[in-house]
């Protein structure tokens, strides 16, 4: 039976409803839009404009692999604020992070559409800047939505960069530091086993983020969002099933993956595509230290990124009693 919401929703609830309403359709369906906006403008008395727009768009092509483009009046936008709200969301610092210096940030769960990586790291609506002042946050993204015209600078201004090696040796590189380039480490695969109460990361072959961190010598910051995995219900699609092999055939040839998911909607509360109301707390680890080895060897990407799970695995312990988490329940690799 169909849950309506009630007629008496305060006017800031709605507001909060359309934030994330806005979010979850940039990311579902912006890009595919943005595209076909470019290609049909050829085709009117409008079409210079995206001429201008390729030109612009070929001088600017590396940009996302080059440290983006972040704008702090979108990061600051009242969306955001509304967005956070909704669920709610929160930031917690468990240590300092020292300006002058860069970190490579692990973050987990991804989630089914990440919501508190993008809230906590891509605006200021938790107050990233205030809790870490002089630290500049970006979130690493697949480069395929960076091909989409319009869209990648829509994203680049929230601090999004592209997911590939050229943004780490960048980013990490500049000398001035003061930089926080975090990956979600399990990738859009992960958020295959994204349901209520799991709390299985897809981490366990996943080192090249380690070996990065090694090569430029920054410290390696474990990030956990509490609250990720309870926004949507997911059919069920466990390890073995004919659903998961299709899934993952899928992403191997696309490179993202399809959970087939569902919350609630914009004015009922039993199915739709908005994240339901529950909240996210976004735990930001202590840095690891990391000494900088130009040519790592194998040997040494393990033993720092068992070091890496074990300090991962410790902060979730510390917090999760907070959230209602068993006693008994722990970390999952996979």
């Amino acid at each position: 039976m169909v849950e309506f919401a009630p007629l008496s929703v305060p006017w800031e609830r709605r507001l909060q409803t359309l934030a994330v309403l806005q979010w979850v359709f940039s990311f579902l369906f912006l890009a595919q839009i943005c595209t076909v906006v470019f290609i049909g403008l050829l085709f009117t008395k409008f079409w210079f404009l995206t001429v201008l727009y390729a030109i612009w768009w070929y001088l600017d092509w590396d940009k996302p692999w080059q440290g983006g483009r972040s704008i702090q009046f979108v990061r600051r936008s009242i969306v955001w604020k509304y967005m956070k709200d909704y669920f709610p969301v929160s930031l917690v610092k468990t240590a300092e992070l020292d300006p002058s210096r860069n970190y490579l940030a692990g973050f987990h769960p991804h989630g089914v559409l990440a919501a508190g990586a993008f809230t906590s790291l891509c605006t200021e609506s938790t107050g990233f800047s205030t809790l870490f002042p002089g630290i500049h946050p970006h979130l690493m993204m697949l480069s395929l939505w960076f091909r989409a015209p319009f869209f990648r600078d829509y994203i680049m201004a929230g601090g999004l960069v592209a997911s590939d090696k050229e943004s780490v040796d960048h980013l990490l590189s500049r000398k001035e530091g003061g930089n926080l380039l975090a990956i979600i480490i399990g990738g859009s695969k992960e958020a295959l086993d994204a349901q209520p109460g799991a709390y299985r990361l897809l981490l366990q072959n996943r080192k090249g983020f380690v070996k990065l961190a090694l090569m430029h010598g920054a410290a390696l910051v474990p990030i956990f969002s509490f609250g990720e995995n309870e926004l949507f219900d997911q059919m069920s699609n466990p390890p073995g099933s004919w659903l998961r092999w299709v899934q993952n055939h899928l992403q191997s040839v696309m490179g993202i993956s399809l959970p087939l998911f569902h919350g609630r909607g914009v004015f009922q509360y039993s199915f739709g595509l908005l994240p339901y109301r529950r909240p996210i707390t976004t735990v930001v680890g202590k840095p690891i230290e990391v000494r900088k080895i130009l040519r790592p060897s194998q040997e040494e990407v393990d033993h720092l990124h068992q070091r890496y799970i074990k300090e991962l695995c410790n902060l979730f312990e510390a917090h999760k009693l907070k959230f209602n988490i068993p006693i008994d329940q722990h970390l999952e690799f996979c």
